[in-house]
């Protein structure tokens, strides 16, 4: 593509020595690392200034309806090169500053990845944010900015250990730090009622401050805004008490509203932790809101005219107490009349589910939310009530708050005038498990919006070999419309076409299995089948099924040394909740057994396990693009969606999964002959856990498997502790919830079925060319367009 209103070399060469020198305060002959790429990052930022003011400008002249998003997670990732491209400045800012004797590399990969969300919520967000951008949307992203975000992932012996992210002890150079922008939050306290009206006394107050991070779009035409708050005492300290000695108790204000936003999903298994993530959400909720009447009203808009110009959407049940606040600020704070406040809040409203986990699905001890909100309490109570009052059919077990709880995806569902699931499966499941009942009070209210991902970060700057060849096959132009990769098509029957494929891919192999070696130590064959699931750690996500296979695998390789095999290198990324037990034993078990297979001169080049720790958006931008295969093998009716298996289906990995989440629809578009299916669908998942035995029946069936729990539970993988894994073992035997053993022998059939497709080139690489061809559905402009048109009735401003 050629650049877009690009510099010349020259000129913003210029611009790095002068930020260099004014904004750094060093001369190139002093300079760090962190000095150049902190020049660059602000010489782009200029140019990023421009289109941003102008879409503020346009947004408010024209009085155009923003739409705001709130999400707990915005994993954003790095930021520099992903600008450079959207700003058609990729190869001229490397031009420059290669001209100024650094490696673009170098530079690019001393940026810290921003440490603001887990997995794929928040990686979500951050495709939205910028298809919104690239639309012309006009929108804010409204978030917390986390000191340590989630935690820094690093194993000790096997197992995890959790250390925090220091991605802010460098300046962050792509914020703008708005101290004039800061509203007053408050926490537990007392309700009185004062001439008929509630009146809301905090005892605790703390002050939401303003960052704000210009988002761009694709060649630059269109700036949003993503708005982090991060929390600041409103007294600094007790003077009094600090010139007594007492320099705890002084300090006490600031502890707090550092507190709230230090770290992400803080564990929530005490009841100080869940007093915080309660604490941190309604921190989140209450400043976005408080911002968006303000905007609002500062234009010059009544608040009853609030639908016409805000749409509102709560990335999950996070952001659920948005509801409440909305009313509460409406009605106690700027005198509307209680039930005109609930449809004015439903109409802005929408929800997005991610989860049919019940555990995932949040509930909060009534006493807990009386105690830090005691007004939202009330309130939640008054919209439970308002709502069985006008719908008298609702059955008596159906309701926002039950059994001394409240239920956070009845409140979301309740106060949203949309309720999208995020893959076609998903949201039917909605429908007939998750909410059955509010569905049928409600017949219009759930839709679907399939997830999609940015093309500009996944393909375009994650993988420029495919990219590059991509381009020179059909043009340029399909990063902004994904389905014109229709036009490969045609070219998987063009041998010379896969060849260039293949090469593309083995480029991106090579990259990593050099990478793996200065990171892991561990020397890999690039021309083995790269055998990827990268993914938090969770048990319906399976690790653990695709572990027991690799093992054995491995047992298979031992018995039979010298049988025809298809080099595999396994590879595994991603962290566990740091209170979540049984997913730590799965990450110790992999790395337990990594050690045994990796370092077995019997095996050799045929089997390695790879698992580098702190799995981030950086290292899925390495490891996505040179992977063969895609491992999306959950437990159906358990993934909402799934993004990970778009961004490996896209860039030409092969999937093997199961009927769940956005697979379903992967597989419809790229054609059945072209993934490898294996499993129990989502209704068979529910009828095989009616026999209390299944997991015995499915272990005394298949003899690999008897075989691989043996192993383990002998400790062959632990001898120095044998009992290690009798725990994982026996859930194994006797339990068993996500049905690993019931679909071992189908995975192990599917995996055989990898082999001998991936044996035959001409085959795997006519799948692999199809798989990127037919994947332009999954752009998350489409699934923007989606949300534009059916929930914030909006338009492009382009």
């Amino acid at each position: 593509m050629k650049d877009v209103n690009a510099p010349s070399v020259e000129a913003f060469r210029a611009e790095i020595l002068r930020h260099l020198t004014y904004s750094m305060g060093k001369d190139p002959g002093h300079a760090s690392l962190y000095d150049w790429r902190m020049a660059l990052s602000l010489a782009l930022r200029d140019h990023i200034v421009e289109p941003w003011f102008d879409a503020t400008r346009q947004t408010y002249e024209q009085g155009r309806k923003r739409v705001y998003y709130l999400s707990m997670e915005f994993l954003i990732g790095r930021i520099l090169e992903d600008a450079a491209i959207n700003l058609g400045m990729r190869a001229v800012a490397r031009e420059a500053i290669e001209g100024l004797g650094q490696d673009w590399h170098d530079v690019v990969e001393d940026e810290p990845d921003a440490a603001l969300g887990n997995g794929g919520l928040g990686r979500l967000a951050a495709c939205y944010m910028e298809s919104m951008a690239t639309l012309g949307c006009a929108g804010y992203g409204y978030g917390i900015r986390y000191e340590h975000g989630l935690f820094k992932q690093r194993f000790e012996g096997g197992r995890q250990v959790e250390a925090p992210e220091d991605w802010l002890k460098q300046r962050h150079p792509w914020e703008f730090e708005r101290p004039e922008v800061s509203y007053e939050i408050g926490f537990k306290g007392t309700v009185e009622i004062t001439d008929g009206k509630a009146v809301w006394t905090p005892a605790e107050t703390v002050l939401a401050e303003a960052f704000d991070m210009p988002v761009i779009g694709w060649h630059g035409r269109w700036g949003n805004t993503l708005r982090l708050w991060s929390a600041k005492p409103t007294t600094m300290f007790d003077l009094a008490r600090f010139n007594h000695g007492d320099y705890a108790a002084a300090a006490e204000p600031e502890a707090l509203a550092r507190t709230l936003s230090r770290v992400l999903y803080p564990d929530d298994t005490t009841f100080q932790g869940k007093e915080l993530r309660l604490k941190q959400e309604y921190f989140l909720t209450s400043a976005a809101l408080q911002d968006i009447l303000r905007r609002h009203l500062g234009a010059g808009f009544a608040l009853t005219d609030l639908p016409d110009h805000v749409a509102i959407q709560m990335n999950d049940t996070h952001p659920a107490i948005a509801g409440p606040e909305l009313i509460r600020l409406l009605s106690d704070v700027h005198g509307i009349e209680f039930e005109e406040a609930i449809d004015i809040a439903i109409q802005c409203l929408g929800y997005t589910n991610h989860t049919l986990l019940p555990e995932a699905l949040e509930r909060w001890a009534t006493y807990l939310m009386g105690s830090v909100l005691p007004r939202h309490m009330q309130i939640i109570e008054a919209i439970d009530a308002w709502h069985l009052r006008n719908n008298p059919s609702r059955p008596h077990y159906v309701g926002i708050v039950k059994h001394h709880e409240v239920r956070m995806g009845e409140l979301a569902f309740i106060t949203a005038h949309k309720v999208n699931g995020v893959s076609a499966l998903h949201t039917e499941l909605i429908k007939k498990n998750l909410f059955p009942e509010l569905h049928k009070l409600h017949p219009d209210r759930i839709i679907n919006q399939t997830n999609g991902v940015t093309p500009r970060r996944w393909m375009r700057m994650a993988n420029p070999a495919l990219s590059k060849l991509i381009t020179q096959t059909i043009g340029d132009g399909w990063e902004a419309d994904l389905d014109r990769l229709k036009k490969l098509e045609k070219f998987s029957e063009d041998k010379a076409f896969r060849n260039e494929f293949a090469r593309a891919k083995r480029v991106n192999k090579v990259a990593l299995a050099e990478w793996i070696f200065e990171t892991q130590g561990v020397q890999v064959n690039p021309d083995a089948l790269f055998d990827v699931q990268v993914k938090r750690i969770h048990e319906y996500k399976r690790q653990l099924l695709n572990i027991l296979q690799t093992i054995a695998e491995w047992h298979a390789i031992r018995s039979n040394p010298t049988a025809d095999v298809v080099p595999r290198v396994k590879i595994f990324g991603g962290k566990a909740a740091p209170g979540y037990q049984t997913a730590k034993e799965i990450i110790r078990l992999i790395n337990d057994v990594a050690k045994v297979v990796n370092n077995d001169p019997y095996v050799g080049d045929r089997l390695k396990i790879i698992y580098p720790a702190n799995y981030n958006v950086s290292m899925a931008e390495r490891l996505i693009p040179a992977a063969d295969l895609s491992e999306q093998i959950s437990t159906a009716g358990k993934e909402a969606s799934g993004t990970g298996n778009m961004k490996f289906a896209l860039n030409g990995a092969l999937t093997i999964g199961t009927l769940d989440g956005a697979n379903v629809e992967i597989r419809e578009e790229v054609g059945a002959d072209n993934f490898f299916l294996f499993g129990l669908t989502a209704e068979q998942v529910m009828e095989r856990r009616k026999d209390p035995e299944h997991a015995r029946h499915a272990i005394l069936q298949s003899q690999p498997l008897q075989d691989v729990l043996q192993m383990i539970a002998e400790g062959r993988f632990s001898p120095e502790e044998p009992t290690r894994y009798h725990g994982l073992v026996h859930n194994m035997w006797h339990s068993d919830y996500f049905l690993v053993a019931s679909d071992f022998e189908a995975y192990r059939d599917a995996q055989t079925e990898v082999d001998q497709a991936f044996a035959d080139p001409e085959r795997w690489w006519r799948m692999a060319v199809l798989n990127t061809a037919r994947m332009g559905f999954f752009s998350s402009d489409r699934a923007i367009r989606g949300y534009m048109a059916d929930i914030w009735g909006t338009d492009s401003a382009l």
